[in-house]
């Protein structure tokens, strides 16, 4: 990766704002903070931490301790008993056993870095999903709005389809116009009434998507309509540099699992050196509780050394297979890199063609206007039929509708295109290696949840009541 370098032509991560729409402001923070799905990858990063720490933990001594007292009695009529040997016999124990195993091979190291690189593979989980999560708010919300700008226009048609009707029907009663010309108008003024419904529906199902984006029943989740749709004026780089697209979360976790592969083969390859492991344990054992004396005293230690001599070809085909996943990854890697310069290539072009087409097509409803209301006066004036008149209405309320959901999709598709670009991300999120390590080795407080990392943080609760090992679990 190249280390990416503030500009002001960059992308920032709270990008939404460059709206200037306060209510998509606001589902955006509120869906950053409630999210269930983008709180059970964070979860995921956690569970990725302790892996991680359970790897490393390999890496130091093992030690235990016991204490073992036992009183235990043999039958006396128990069968080839000893005579004379008493039947009863206490014992007390105690002591200590510790095990190391060296890392000569660089098996466990390996290991642990395995683990330190997933995490750090989640961590770039979590910021792709925080950054679909706001993609698909943005574009549902614009959605919303390009159906409530839809629903108006087709609420003004109504008022006006109802004017005309009424119109034709005082000139039928006069006998100026006939059965025909009311029936063309009530059919008009039907469909309208049916595309509303329609799109009241697609209102509402929008609304309940979104509704569940921000962690919220969608029986009490309501978005307040707009009789416009506000398009913003903001400025996205035409020319993309590569350094861009290197700060997408995908390519980051991409790149990680390639570096886990990697380490993988290290692991593969230490399976054909010998296992070493060195043992020490002791202590003091007696009948009764007279154990600190030298008398008393047992130990030993030694060590083991390990090499499996023939297995059938398993520790070959577990290196080929090493190398075959690393080589996997590499082609993934391309292949993710490719399909971002293909996303952001494919919503350049869209969002430039549909600000022309989003021009034009205001040019369009403007000359449809203007046809519908010089078509108005001739018919009032007895020079235009009304099927003339029912076609320029048509034509304005399609070049209007068509108008709105350039508009819609033309939103939708910068926010595809910021989405493409990373959203403000770039690698410096990441976690650092040594904030991967949840704890310190000595520690036994504060368990209940890691600190953040990488602006990663969790909701752990009364978690700590149970995971506080230093204070008894209490039951509310």
């Amino acid at each position: 990766f190249v280390e990416a370098k503030p500009s002001d032509a960059e992308l920032r991560r709270d990008w939404w704002t460059v709206y200037n729409d306060p209510v998509l402001n606001r589902l955006e923070d509120q869906a950053m903070a409630a999210n269930p799905d983008l709180q059970a990858a964070a979860e995921r990063f956690v569970q990725a931490r302790d892996m991680m720490m359970k790897a490393r933990s390999r890496r130091i001594p093992q030690v235990g301790l016991g204490f073992d007292p036992s009183d235990n009695r043999q039958s006396d009529n128990a069968l080839f008993r000893p005579p004379g040997i008493s039947s009863q016999e206490s014992s007390v124990s105690t002591g200590g056993l510790a095990s190391w195993e060296p890392d000569f091979w660089s098996a466990i190291r390996n290991a642990t870095r395995v683990e330190t690189y997933r995490a750090e593979e989640r961590a770039a989980d979590w910021g792709l999903a925080r950054l679909s999560l706001q993609a698909e708010i943005g574009a549902n919300y614009f959605t919303l709005r390009g159906y409530d700008a839809q629903a108006e226009i087709y609420s003004q048609s109504i008022d006006l389809y109802t004017r005309s009707l009424n119109l034709v029907k005082a000139q039928f009663a006069g006998a100026i116009a006939s059965a025909l010309d009311v029936a063309r108008v009530e059919s008009l003024l039907f469909s309208t009434e049916t595309k509303l419904a329609q799109i009241e529906g697609q209102r509402q199902v929008t609304e309940q998507a979104i509704a569940i984006l921000v962690n919220m029943a969608p029986a009490g989740f309501t978005i307040k309509p707009i009789s416009e749709l506000r398009v913003a004026k903001f400025t996205i780089p035409e020319t993309i540099p590569s350094t861009l697209l290197e700060r997408r979360p995908d390519i980051a976790g991409m790149e990680r699992r390639m570096a886990q592969a990697n380490r993988a083969i290290g692991i593969a390859r230490a399976a054909f050196y010998p296992d070493v492991k060195f043992r020490i344990g002791g202590g003091f054992e007696d009948a009764g509780f007279n154990l600190l004396s030298l008398a008393n005293s047992f130990w030993s230690y030694g060590s083991t050394v390990s090499l499996p001599a023939f297995q059938g070809g398993y520790r070959r085909a577990q290196l080929q297979q090493a190398w075959s996943a690393y080589r996997e990854t590499e082609d993934l890697y391309r292949s993710t890199v490719l399909n971002a310069f293909r996303e952001v290539e494919n919503n350049l072009s869209l969002t430039n063609r549909l600000t022309v087409a989003a021009d034009r097509q205001d040019a369009a409803v403007g000359a449809t206007l203007k046809t519908q209301n010089l078509t108005m006066e001739l018919y009032q004036g007895g020079l235009a039929s009304s099927l003339e008149l029912i076609y320029a209405q048509v034509a304005t309320l399609t070049a209007r509708i068509d108008s709105i959901q350039i508009k819609a999709e033309l939103l939708k598709t910068s926010v595809e295109l910021i989405r493409a670009l990373g959203g403000g991300w770039n690698r410096n999120q990441l976690p650092a290696d040594d904030q991967i390590q949840p704890f310190d080795t000595f520690q036994y407080t504060n368990l209940d949840k890691p600190p953040p990392a990488g602006g990663i943080d969790v909701n752990a609760g009364n978690n700590w009541v149970n995971n506080n090992l230093t204070k008894p679990s209490t039951t509310p």
